[in-house]
């Protein structure tokens, strides 16, 4: 009997295509499990120790090579204590088995979290009451959450505003919110060390854009000498916001179309692969 060779080449293609495919999905799974990280300027040094090693080989710079080949030996234990938070949040995602399903930003909490926000926001803006409040998005912020005094309220305008009030336990700091809740207030967050920023704004700004370097996260602040309502997300400062750009700017980011679902990759694969079937 002999051998079918196209098939047998057909059903190597195949399971070629399904090897770059798997390999595919969990490298776009560790980019966005890091994307707005800290972990990403250490894979950056990583980069550039791979960049050294390959230059003192082409280059027959001996001593070099030694000295990097000794730190790629102990890399595997580096990555392991440098990556502890992204590989612990990795872990967490696989267990919860989101990797395989698809997942839909709520709608109705994501907009009553911008309302009450919006309530806060407008009535501290006009009295001037210094705020400083931080959206978790795809970043885990326990780290600074874990700086604040727990509270794990639901948001309301009214909270929000007797937080902030001058002179009580919890006005100094930031607010954090995760999953819809007030996880903590009286946080600690990261100051920007930039020299760009504008020397009038004060420690709530440059505490914004630390966070905004480090993280994803979005941070609303108020100014308490003008009253000004700026945002910091992504390393950018918002500046001097009116109302309707405030709220055009949180619905942008914090609230998609009822019909839009994030589909995983590797699903769609899945979906379109039973469908040929």
């Amino acid at each position: 009997m002999s051998m079918d060779w196209s098939q047998l080449f057909t059903w190597r293609t195949f399971i070629n295509a399904v090897d770059i495919l798997v390999v595919t999905f969990f490298i776009y799974e560790l980019i966005k499990t890091l994307k707005g990280t800290k972990a990403v300027q250490s894979l950056k040094g990583i980069a550039v120790i791979m960049l050294i090693k390959i230059g003192s080989f082409f280059l027959q710079l001996q001593t070099v090579e030694w000295i990097v080949d000794l730190v790629i030996q102990w890399s595997v234990l580096a990555v392991i204590i440098i990556f502890q938070p992204e590989l612990r949040r990795g872990l967490e995602h696989l267990g919860r088995g989101t990797f395989f399903k698809n997942t839909k930003r709520k709608i109705n909490p994501a907009k009553k979290m911008i309302q009450q926000l919006d309530q806060a926001v407008q009535y501290m803006a006009k009295r001037r009451i210094g705020a400083l409040i931080s959206i978790q998005m795809e970043t885990e912020l326990d780290e600074y959450i874990a700086t604040g005094i727990p509270l794990d309220a639901d948001i309301s305008g009214e909270l929000l505003i007797n937080i902030f009030i001058p002179n009580t336990p919890l006005h100094d700091g930031a607010v954090m919110i995760k999953d819809y809740k007030i996880a903590a207030a009286a946080g600690y967050l990261p100051l920007s060390e930039s020299s760009l920023i504008p020397k009038e704004l004060g420690t709530r700004h440059r505490a914004a854009i630390g966070l905004s370097e480090v993280t994803d996260a979005i941070t609303i602040i108020v100014s308490e000498e003008t009253g000004d309502v700026s945002i910091s997300h992504r390393g950018d400062l918002l500046r001097e916001l009116s109302k309707e750009d405030f709220i055009k700017f949180l619905n942008k980011e914090l609230i998609l179309p009822e019909e839009e679902v994030k589909k995983n990759p590797f699903q769609e694969f899945v979906d379109n692969f039973k469908k040929g079937v």
